[in-house]
């Protein structure tokens, strides 16, 4: 009877454990930003500036979760301001100068529809600087939003694990760094969300490129 006092004793108390620990992730929702994702924790958030492709400055927010279990950020980067930036720049420009000029339709006055539409691969090229091993680099998408993603092995064996997406002329950067072993990963990564700004779930009927019209969006 004692051996079993202790075994349930000690079921029990894994069963508070696990329940704590699920209870450490929150969803973080900011419609203002346009997204929803799985935190282990309140984020901070950090005002930073983003320096794209062709040399464009644009406002960029970064929410962090640091735990021991691992470090959690989102980036969200506003390309939208990418156009006039690079616009602007453009008239300094010496004359005749093709990059600069441009084409309307496929690159832009500055090639800002350039820069914008090349952000994914960018963003992922500067992981690829890193002191780090790719295992793995592929094209993806989340609630048929495209994107990009990355797995690497860190100097230390930590893992890091990279969701790049483009969505209304937002890039959203998702990485995940965790100790050798550790899991948690694919909760923060899979649970990306992108919000209206009414903080309504944006589910569309097939792929969305951020190039193209948005597709019809599934019924709530």
């Amino acid at each position: 009877m004692r051996s079993l006092g202790f075994s349930l004793t000690a079921a029990a108390m894994l069963l508070v454990s696990g329940a704590s620990l699920a209870q450490a992730w929150i969803e973080y929702r900011n419609p203002g930003q346009g997204f929803a994702v799985n935190f282990p924790g309140e984020p901070t958030v950090e005002e930073s500036v983003w320096e794209s492709e062709y040399g464009a400055h644009l406002p960029a927010r970064i929410f962090r979760a640091e735990t021991a279990r691992g470090n959690y950020s989102v980036t969200v980067v506003d390309y939208r301001e990418a156009e006039r930036i690079l616009t602007e720049r453009a008239g300094d420009c010496p004359q005749g100068a093709e990059t600069c000029s441009g084409s309307i339709a496929s690159t832009g006055a500055g090639y800002w529809r350039v820069d914008m539409q090349g952000s994914m691969v960018y963003a992922a090229w500067q992981f690829l600087q890193r002191d780090t091993e790719a295992t793995h680099f592929g094209w993806h998408f989340l609630d048929l939003v495209e994107g990009l993603q990355l797995q690497l092995t860190n100097p230390d064996q930590s893992r890091t694990f990279v969701s790049i997406n483009l969505h209304a002329d937002r890039l959203y950067v998702l990485e995940a760094t965790v100790p050798q072993g550790r899991r948690g990963m694919g909760l923060f990564q899979q649970s990306l969300q992108f919000l209206d700004e009414d903080g309504i779930r944006i589910r569309y009927e097939r792929i969305y490129h951020n190039s193209a019209p948005p597709p019809a969006r599934l019924p709530r």
